[in-house]
């Protein structure tokens, strides 16, 4: 298995280089007023306290980053107590006045605080601490003012403890904590649980924790190492001294910059900066069935691990957001540990993690998790840059001031006058003498000289007189100083009593608040044990809402194959269903055209038997009738409209379904307009019919039965009456087609009327053309009425014979 990290160091790596790579960009982000976070993260045993502590002769990351940070801002440093933090994680600038009587306050106490530079180091970190590297940082801001300030906690079983904190040693209880745990030393007793908080920035704080300044790297390590004894360590199989808590070192630096002349520090509060450097000692992560613990032990491990895993989740969830651009909440307060560096995930400072492994052959799984989580960890982005107040001062007042002083010092010594503080005093008495009349020449040089002592005694007078005259101000302003000392005695008496008055009250009010933040802590306590219950609670409702998105997302899974199913099968079943139609409709096509075949062939002959009928109407009746051979017919052809002759490629006429007889026929009766009424007894009568002038669609599209009235003029001068009658076709391009098929033929004769000629004698061209058209049965009624798609009575209806 392969991972990438950005630096891999060997086993035999030297402090310096590893300190050079990791911690040297953290320390001067510091200095520049950045945060920063340093992890050592590994399985127990793996050299993680090594990395941060050192070993005597070569001090780890911890001791060079102090020696780096006092090395920079060495001559910079402020007085002590300039800088005052506060119980907010804020940061006060107090005047040179109120710093000295500080100071003054910490001398005239019997046993100092903290310890001093000018004390006997211990022994045992001396080496540690003798760094010859004398690395510093480039470009420091000289005419800001820095002071450091340390701290050191330890969260051990998720509760946050301080390893300043004071405890007086009560010689009743044992040398042991209350979890059966040895202490490194027994001077001391375990400390108080600490509380964390969040400020007006939104930065995490643990209210209370002591916080120590220093002035050298000597001091600031001793406070370390008297908190490092008070570490809970315990001997397990895996490790003699096995760190049972994470450790946190914190190291913030207050700067601020001087005031226009370069001498004291600029008292607004706006323009400090406060920055501070997290290095974190992890407790190793470990599996109980190798380590063997029981107990205490056992839970101490459990808690371990929980807050490691924590620290996963939340680099994950950090991971997942800024891949995805999602938002989901990180769950930074199911662990003390995370809880507390919120803010530099949040993007308050740069966080860097040593990875420590042991190559031992038996942590080779834990080591495996390790490294996946530390690859994981590069992909988390949480920097960002940071403005810093402008204070608008010009840059290098400071030693542009001690330039001043020393040139101005150079220049009386060379006058001759004093150094120093003297020349204020020397100049005011110059000026006070410069107001006195000089005084003239003394020296007598003739017996019978009489101006120069008159001149002297003169001279003496008005320097007596004015000397009176001063002493007299001078009593004025003694007598009225005392007056004014006496009503400030007076109105001090009165302030002080006052005061006195105030303090009382202010007292009274202090033990009333007391007693109030009494209260509120302990609600605060029942609170945050609510707000536990409920994060368990959220944690396994959030449990719950991950299984059923996963249960919901596998049946949306299915369902989405069956959908894919659905519509194969219906693609499927479409294909099948267009390649039958497709064949029922070339077979239907088929039919039609056979039948329609047989049509036409059926019509050719009726138009066969209508050319024999037109034959036999049309020839004389004292000739005999002569059958019509189709040679002669072929040979003077007719020309016909009505039927067209049997060609196969023609399109097929879909036959009209004839309606029900059942239902009742109902009839077209077509008599033109030209037809004479006649007075016979007899007259043609159909019921249901629909009486035309003209052949219309409209009227055959209701009928299925039509009926033409002929009137022609018959051989002995009388009108023959002719019902030519057919049937009502559906033609298949949406028209009517009308298929002839009897005639009825009505004569009325008179009985004294003349008798037919058999022979007509030379009749009249004329006569004869206008008989032929009138009684040109073909004409009247087989070409009475055609089928014409377009034609102007609807699709397919046309007259083609012209009225009379």
């Amino acid at each position: 298995t392969q991972y990438s990290f950005k630096e891999v160091f060997g086993t035999l790596v030297a402090q310096k280089k590893l300190f050079d790579v990791v911690a040297k960009p953290l320390v001067e982000d510091l200095i520049r007023g950045k945060n920063g976070l340093l992890f050592t993260y590994g399985v127990t045993g793996s050299g993680k306290t090594h990395t941060m502590t050192g070993s005597p002769g070569d001090g780890g990351l911890l001791p060079r980053c102090l020696d780096m940070i006092f090395n920079s801002i060495g001559p910079f440093q402020a007085k002590r107590f300039v800088f005052k933090l506060d119980d907010k994680n804020g940061v006060d600038v107090q005047c040179e006045v109120d710093a000295l009587l500080e100071r003054q306050k910490r001398d005239a106490m019997p046993v100092p605080k903290t310890p001093s530079g000018k004390r006997q180091i211990d022994p045992e970190i001396a080496d540690m601490i003798n760094v010859q590297d004398h690395c510093k940082v480039e470009e420091v801001d000289e005419d800001n003012v820095y002071s450091i300030f340390v701290s050191y906690i330890e969260i051990y079983n998720n509760y946050i403890y301080d390893l300043l904190e004071e405890a007086p040693f009560e010689p009743i209880k044992p040398k042991w904590n209350n979890c059966n745990t040895p202490l490194r030393n027994g001077d001391f007793i375990a400390p108080q649980s600490k509380i964390l908080r969040e400020d007006q920035n939104h930065n995490m704080y643990v209210t209370g924790c002591t916080e120590v300044e220093v002035k050298s790297t000597e001091e600031a390590f001793e406070v370390f190492w008297r908190g490092q004894k008070k570490r809970r360590i315990a001997n397990t199989q895996l490790n003699r001294e096995s760190s049972r808590s994470h450790s946190v070192f914190i190291i913030k630096l207050a700067q601020a910059p001087l005031d226009a002349d370069g001498d004291n520090v600029l008292q607004e509060k706006e323009q400090i900066v406060l920055s501070q450097l997290s290095l974190v000692d992890l407790a190793g992560s470990e599996r109980t069935n190798r380590t063997k613990a029981e107990g205490n032990r056992l839970r101490e491990a459990g808690n371990i691990n929980q807050s490691l895993m924590t620290l996963r989740t939340c680099i994950e969830v950090l991971r997942e957001n800024q891949m995805y651009g999602i938002n989901k909440m990180v769950p930074y307060r199911d662990s003390k540990l995370t809880h507390l560096f919120k803010n530099y995930f949040d993007g308050e400072g740069k966080v860097r993690m040593i990875v420590c492994v042991n190559p031992k052959a038996e942590d080779y799984e834990e080591s495996l998790q390790v490294m996946r989580f530390a690859e994981m960890t590069q992909e988390v982005e949480v920097t960002r840059p940071v403005d810093r107040p402008l204070c608008g001062l010009t840059p290098g007042r400071r030693f542009r001031n001690q330039a001043f002083r020393e040139e101005l010092s150079r220049k009386l010594e060379l006058r001759g006058g004093p150094i120093d503080g003297e020349p204020e005093e020397q100049s005011v008495l110059e000026m006070f003498l410069q107001n006195f009349p000089p005084l003239p020449a003394c020296e007598l040089l003739d017996v019978n000289d009489d101006q120069t002592l008159p001149k002297l005694i003169e001279v003496l007078e008005k320097r007596h007189k004015l000397r009176q005259m001063l002493l007299k101000e001078f009593s004025k302003s003694v007598l009225g100083l005392k007056a004014m000392l006496q009503e400030f005695d007076c109105s001090v008496a009165s302030k002080e009593n006052h005061v006195k008055v105030t303090l009382s009250e202010k007292e009274k009010t202090i033990a009333g608040q007391k007693t109030e933040i009494e209260r509120l802590e302990k609600k605060i306590k029942t609170l945050e044990y609510k707000i536990e219950i409920l994060e368990k609670t959220a944690t396994i409702y959030e449990e719950d809402k991950r299984n059923l998105q996963q249960e919901l997302e596998s049946k949306s899974q299915k369902l989405q194959r069956q959908a894919s199913d659905k519509r194969r099968l219906e693609a499927r079943f479409q294909g099948m269903v267009a390649e039958t139609t497709m064949k029922w409709e070339k077979e239907c096509e088929r039919r039609v055209a056979a039948k329609q075949l047989e049509m036409q062939n059926k019509l050719w002959v009726k138009d066969e038997k209508l050319k024999q009928l037109k034959a036999i109407v049309t020839e004389p009746k004292n000739e005999k009738p002569e059958r019509p051979s189709r040679e002669r017919d072929r040979e003077k052809p007719v020309q016909r409209s009505v039927s067209p002759s049997p060609v196969p490629n023609a399109p097929p006429v879909r036959l009209r379904h004839r309606r029900s007889r059942s239902a009742g026929e109902r009839w077209v009766d077509h008599k033109p307009p030209s037809n004479l009424p006649t007075e016979t007894v007899m007259q043609p009568h159909v019921p249901h019919a629909i009486t035309v002038a003209a052949a219309s669609e409209k009227a055959l599209a209701k009928c299925d039965k039509y009926m033409l009235t002929h009137q022609e003029l018959a051989s002995d001068g009388e009108i023959e009456t002719k019902l030519i009658k057919g049937d009502v076709f559906k033609t298949r391009g949406g028209g009517q087609a009308v298929q002839f098929t009897d005639i009825e033929t009505l004569k009325q004769e008179s009985p004294t009327g003349r008798k037919r000629r058999s022979s007509p004698s030379n009749p009249g061209p004329a006569e004869d053309a206008a008989d032929s058209e009138w009684t040109d049965v073909e004409t009247r009624c087989s070409v009475a009425v055609e089928m014409r798609a377009g034609s102007a009575l609807g699709p397919g209806y046309e007259h083609h014979a012209q009225p009379k």
